[in-house]
């Protein structure tokens, strides 16, 4: 969708709240819908391996910085498609990211760094959302910006007393 800011290639606060909620919550519906539309580089309805190796290669100079050893290209490209399992060899559509459920972890590959990190190093037989059924990935993000401001609150108040 077009920025609401009005100004060429700048986010005003409505483009930000829905970039936000799509990158916090990627389970849900609208965000996987704007995934699917940047991950889509030519806008014909499917993230090819061209589209998947575009952005990698941009993920890939952050992992660097901070893992140092490189991820192969190649190896993402299958372990993305094997994780999605595609109707259709070598493109993937949005009926297919939302069949796999997988949606979270292919966009976090693909754009957020930190993310992409704690999938791959994380306890492959610990649950993300153990003993939280009915929160969503934007409840548990929206609890912990509450705690953080709140702390920040008290630390200020401490601060002036």
């Amino acid at each position: 969708r077009p920025l609401m800011s009005g100004v060429r290639g700048k986010m005003g606060y409505e483009d930000f709240i829905w970039f936000i909620l799509s990158e916090e919550d990627k389970t849900h519906p609208t965000s996987l819908d704007y995934w699917f539309s940047v991950a889509d580089t030519d806008g014909d309805g499917y993230v090819t391996e061209a589209d998947v190796r575009f952005f990698w290669r941009e993920q890939m100079s952050r992992l660097l910085q901070v893992i140092g050893d490189p991820i192969p290209e190649d190896d993402i490209v299958c372990q993305l498609f094997d994780m999605v399992h595609p109707r259709e060899n070598h493109r993937i559509s949005k009926s297919d990211i939302r069949r796999s459920k997988m949606g979270r972890v292919f966009f976090d590959t693909l754009f957020n760094t930190t993310k992409f990190l704690q999938h791959e190093y994380r306890d492959p037989f610990q649950t993300e959302e153990e003993g939280e059924e009915g929160r969503t990935e934007w409840d548990r993000f929206a609890e912990v910006q509450y705690e953080r401001l709140a702390m920040e609150e008290m630390a200020r108040k401490d601060a002036v007393c």
